[in-house]
């Protein structure tokens, strides 16, 4: 049972892990780089299929962890442990910090943006990359759990 249910934790946390990587790696520079306008433009396009998919994998993911901190023995109990609360650290930081800086993104229109704009970018990268710092480890500390396990 353990077995089964780690392996599907690591493609859980191996896909939340995948998605903010590559979302750092290439999606932040590239809207960085761009002007206000095309990036609320290319923000309200890119942004719009994440909700409600990733927040089901990483809080299914966090609920897996749990449960396998009462199904599996030794270490690997505590290392799943540790994995649902960096996977909770992730869904955390993103409801409370990106996920509000996404909203106000949705409300702009890329062509009239107010004289006092403020650019978000910058501390949405920040946060951006804290969650998935946490989700690497995640997968990293479930991969040890599994192979413990």
């Amino acid at each position: 049972m353990t077995g089964m249910l780690g392996t599907v934790e690591l493609v859980g946390s191996g896909l939340v892990a995948g998605v903010l990587f590559a979302v750092a790696l290439s999606m932040v520079p590239a809207l960085m780089a761009m002007p206000p306008d095309r990036y609320i433009y290319a923000h309200k396009l890119l942004g719009r299929n994440w909700d409600p998919t990733m927040p089901a994998i990483v809080l299914s993911s966090v609920l897996l962890d749990v449960v396998l901190v009462f199904v599996a023995d030794g270490a690997g109990r505590w290392l799943f442990l540790a994995s649902a609360a960096l996977l909770f650290g992730v869904s955390v930081v993103s409801h409370l910090c990106n996920v509000p800086i996404n909203k106000q993104m949705r409300e702009l229109t890329p062509g009239a943006l107010p004289a006092d704009w403020q650019d978000p970018r910058p501390t949405w990268r920040s946060w951006h990359l804290l969650r998935t710092g946490l989700a690497i480890a995640a997968l990293a500390v479930n991969a040890a759990a599994v192979a413990l396990a």
